[in-house]
């Protein structure tokens, strides 16, 4: 197993004074070898720990002088120092299947690991799931978790995840929610697999054998021009509709049974279906914002000052490591990179057409109408992909490339991890300078108001 890597010492730490530092390899803490993150944190917040440690070839070991409770100071290399546990289901929707080749390796591990769940909201289908798995999870705390559920009905989860222990993972679920574990759902709705009747017999089966459940999404699947999945195919604006009045449905039946709403629909499906956001007050505290849920709604109330920014991230943060704030951290790496054009510049802002449905009304209402919002076309994975999130360096040059020089664009950094697109194409690539936003309200109200 590699071995935890030091990469960074806060000064005047209890790691500083005891003599850590970069490129240092931790061996063991307190006798015992730390397996991941979680494991690092609990050992390394006792008093005054005992870490042996490797540098330079040669093992010694410190005492580190600090109170229990007390941070250490010491940042490691990775989330997991032993292996990713990998997923073995084989889902027809997954989008990790529809990536084109050549981008960089980590984008294509399939994790289904709770771990990952607990420490980024990573989805799990809990097919990979152990006694001794629940058990860390109950002593450790581990929680929140979140599930992929996609199908209550065990041959249906079969046939989604391809796998035949889809019939039964559930139990897993169950038994975590009798545990007090903090989980939240998730559906990825697929025309003619799991949607129309038997995306109605879900949400029953979460309302009966899962009550517990934080939240539930409901999202719709992303289908890329590299797909090889013939049967799959994106939602028709009926099908949107029907989704959206289902969910509102069910809701009704949480309300009644629970005094919870639960079950929400992802954004997109507003979209497709041509209705209207709903109220901020209806989506609660905003749970499963990353998964698309409420993202309108909650980047309205930050806009308008009346809820502070969310810890918000890009598309598989977690495989390319972001660093943590007691465990559960920011998957976007903190102060991204700016390139400021001139102040009064005419103002274009970048982003996905379900981005488009969200800032043009909103701009309008705040005197912004001369702010150009500029989709950006996804040529590069095609099909019917149109979050910001997924907009490539390619795309966005191509969009660019013909303007005349001297105006201000605005780019949200949910599309970028450690300055670079997904494509691997780096901000300082393109062909004009961009100014790089964080993904939220009151970002882009600050970014306009010396506009």
């Amino acid at each position: 197993m590699p071995l935890p890597v030091v990469v960074a010492v806060e000064e005047n730490s209890p790691a500083a004074r005891a003599g850590l530092a970069p490129g240092d390899e931790i061996v063991s803490i307190a006798g015992q070898v730390p397996r991941d993150i979680i494991e690092y944190r609990l050992l390394t917040d006792d008093a005054d720990p005992m870490i042996e440690l490797r540098r330079g070839g040669l093992e010694r070991v410190i005492t580190v002088s600090k109170d229990a409770g007390e941070i250490l100071g010491a940042e490691v290399s990775s989330a997991l120092f032993d292996q990713v546990r990998t997923c073995d289901n084989h889902c027809e929707f997954c989008f990790i299947y529809q990536l084109p080749k050549g981008l960089r390796p980590s984008l294509y591990v399939k994790d289904d690991d709770y771990r990952l769940s607990f420490l980024y909201g990573n989805f799990t289908t809990l097919t990979r799931f152990t006694e001794a798995d629940l058990e860390r999870v109950i002593d450790e705390g581990l929680a929140p978790l979140y599930v992929s559920i996609h199908a209550t009905d065990p041959d249906l989860r079969t046939r989604m995840l391809r796998n035949r222990r889809g019939a039964t993972s559930l139990r897993w679920l169950r038994a975590l929610l009798d545990a007090g574990v903090e989980v939240h759902g998730q559906i990825v709705v697929c025309p003619g697999v799991n949607d129309g009747d038997a995306f109605v017999d879900t949400l029953t089966g979460l309302l009966d054998e899962y009550p517990e459940l934080a939240t539930a999404a409901a999202v719709p699947l992303g289908i890329s021009k590299f797909s090889t999945e013939p049967a799959l195919r994106p939602h028709t604006k009926e099908q949107a509709a029907f989704v959206v009045d289902a969910v509102h449905a069910a809701q009704e039946d949480f309300v009644a049974a629970t005094g919870r709403r639960v079950i929400y629909a992802a954004d997109e499906y507003y979209v497709l279906a041509d209705r209207p956001f709903p109220e901020a007050e209806l989506y609660d505290d905003f749970s499963q914002h990353e998964n698309g849920i409420g993202m309108a709604a909650r980047f309205a109330e930050e806009w308008d000052g009346r809820l502070a920014p969310a810890n918000s991230g890009g598309f598989f943060q977690s495989v390319d490591g972001s660093e943590f704030e007691a465990y559960r951290g920011p998957r976007a790496q903190a102060g991204s990179v700016t390139f400021k054009a001139r102040r009064n510049a005419p103002v274009t802002v970048l982003t996905g057409k379900y981005g488009e449905a969200v800032l043009c009304p909103l701009l309008a209402r705040g005197g912004h109408g001369d702010v150009e919002v500029r989709v950006v076309p996804n040529t590069y994975f095609g099909g019917n992909i149109g979050v910001a999130g997924l907009i490539t360096g390619e795309d966005v040059a191509a969009t660019i490339s013909g303007d005349a020089p001297g105006r201000r664009y605005l780019l949200p950094d949910a599309c970028l991890s450690n300055g670079r697109f997904l494509d691997g194409v780096a901000v300082t690539d393109l062909p004009a300078t961009v100014e790089v936003v964080a993904s939220d309200g009151a970002a882009l109200r600050e970014a306009l108001a010396g506009a």
